[in-house]
């Protein structure tokens, strides 16, 4: 999983907005996988990885949400000491500039997911990918 759909939701930062929308998506089937949020400006804004994307965009417009799609940087280590440092040194080593991440948890497994919003997805992915397989 080296690239992954991730969403970029504007929510109103007020009590319960945030639940509504992961509600709807819950609802409708769609599971998050990883997500951060934070507010910036009055308003909430929201990143996540959905496991069903086409699920997760129809949703979201069905609310008339103001959201965009992109793709952001996935891998997923083994949860122990120094993984998420081995991970984002790799990156730079390749000279991908990470603009931000976030964690969640491989699907149908306890073991962690790092997402990497990168300004290279292609060359993260891959030197991603070759972090995966080696044993560290």
């Amino acid at each position: 999983m080296a690239k992954a759909k991730e969403f970029r939701v504007t929510i109103e930062d007020k009590p319960g907005a945030l639940g509504d929308c992961f509600r709807a998506l819950a609802e409708s089937g769609v599971n998050i996988l990883a997500f951060q949020s934070y507010v910036e400006e009055r308003e909430s804004l929201v990143r996540f990885i959905p496991d069903d994307a086409a699920g997760a965009k129809a949703v979201l417009g069905s609310l008339r949400m103001n959201f965009e799609e992109t793709e952001a940087a996935v891998v997923s280590l083994p949860h122990r000491p120094g993984e998420l440092g081995r991970a984002a040194s790799r990156l730079g080593e390749k000279k991908v500039n990470i603009d931000y991440s976030y964690g969640g948890f491989e699907p149908g497994s306890a073991r962690p997911m790092l997402v990497f919003g990168v300004d290279n997805v292609t060359l993260a992915s891959n030197a991603l990918d070759e972090l995966a397989d080696e044993k560290g």
